[in-house]
């Protein structure tokens, strides 16, 4: 390609014009930011030291200098809102909402300031009624996700499905594991109110929305149980190894309670053998020592122990060695241990959310801290004091 000549003369008057753009722009600043009170230099000074009472000080200063500085309300508002005075965050949104100068944009704004305001408040009828009329403007995202919040924390499923579905084609995030959850959540109100068809029904949709949801299984084994169908109960128990074997421990008393009612406890201990075999199941491997030692008897259920001690020296398999011992035997000091280490196991086991690190002492599929779902797993975890 030949050299364009004309390109040198070119470069100087770019050059020129760039110089000029640039002169422009830095005086338009200049213009802009003498025009603001020193009280807003302070705010913003304080607000990167982290001290946001003296931020809100110098702020509200600022604002009473110049009442039209739109940024300035914004800030201040934020700020309100992250010290938990939501009161004074509401009257200055809704001051703002008021003024009939805003544009069509800034009106926007301040509405999806105080639907957040009604939100930390609270105030979930406003916040919700303010969100919905956001859902088709350019703040879609952020509403629809503060409506699903909204939904899950009234417990109105069928309207959280519908949210979580248009914030994933809004957005191409797959949603599928919230939404099965959900179903879940409103087959246990359906069970509640003793309609078991619409509650199957429902976990059947949650299957469908999410093959992997273990607690849809779980219910519907449950379910089964509860009507004396203890095979298909089985059947439905049996896939949870086929989804995620962790979740095993969350039923494998309810599966020995179904082996013995169909009087095929050989069956249910080869399995829960097979299951504690092949997984770090510890739960499990509780329930077997107990139907062990009351079907086969303390000389079995010793072995057992014996062999689970060995290959994996726990204090829970300590315990049951002793359990195992101990059995038929009357009281004795080597009793009086084993109940010192069953209560400091009880004590100190607990579930831990892998999101926030909230610990509790109960099986969540809802995270009580942070309300993201299925992020306990179904393992204890031990103190280590």
């Amino acid at each position: 390609m030949d050299f364009e000549y004309w390109w040198l003369l070119a470069l100087p008057l770019f050059f020129v014009l760039g110089w000029i753009a640039a002169r422009v722009d830095l005086g338009r600043l200049l213009s802009e930011t003498s025009t603001l009170p020193a009280s807003y230099f302070r705010g913003l000074n304080f607000l990167i030291s982290e001290q946001p009472d003296k931020a809100i000080e110098a702020f509200s200063e600022a604002l009473k200098a110049d009442n039209n500085t739109l940024e300035l309300h914004y800030a201040l508002g934020s700020l309100f809102r992250r010290t938990g005075e939501m009161d004074r965050a509401i009257r200055l949104h809704q001051g703002l909402l008021e003024r009939e100068s805003l544009d069509e944009t800034q009106r926007l704004m301040a509405l999806a300031e105080l639907a957040q305001d009604y939100l930390k408040a609270g105030l979930l009828d406003r916040a919700e009624e303010l969100f919905v009329k956001l859902t088709d403007t350019r703040y879609a995202q952020s509403a629809l996700r503060a409506l699903l919040e909204i939904y899950v924390h009234e417990k109105e499923w069928m309207q959280a499905v519908g949210i979580a579905q248009r914030l994933e084609t809004l957005t191409g995030q797959p949603l599928g594991m919230e939404i099965a959850q959900f179903y879940c959540e409103l087959a246990h109100q359906k069970i509640l109110l003793g309609d078991n068809a619409e509650a199957a029904s429902s976990l059947q949709t949650a299957l469908s929305e999410n093959r992997n949801n273990i607690r849809a299984n779980i219910m519907l084994g449950d379910m089964a149980a509860n009507n004396k169908n203890h095979a298909q109960a089985l059947q439905y128990w049996r896939e949870i190894e086929l989804q995620t074997p962790a979740y095993i421990e969350l039923v494998a008393e309810r599966m020995m309670q179904s082996w013995r009612a169909l009087k095929l406890t050989d069956e249910g201990l080869r399995w829960l053998h097979e299951a504690v075999r092949k997984y770090p199941l510890e739960e499990t491997a509780q329930v077997l020592f107990d139907a062990t030692l009351d079907l086969k008897g303390p000389e079995a259920a010793y072995r057992m122990a014996h062999d689970e001690a060995d290959l994996s020296p726990t204090l829970a398999a300590l315990d049951r060695l002793l359990q195992a011992k101990v059995s038929g035997m009357p009281d004795g000091d080597l009793r009086l241990v084993m109940d010192a280490i069953k209560q400091h196991l009880e004590r100190t086991a607990f579930y831990r959310c892998t999101t926030c690190g909230y610990t509790a002492r109960q099986f969540h599929w809802h995270c009580p801290s942070c309300g993201e779902w299925e992020t306990l797993p179904p393992k204890y975890e031990r103190e280590s004091k």
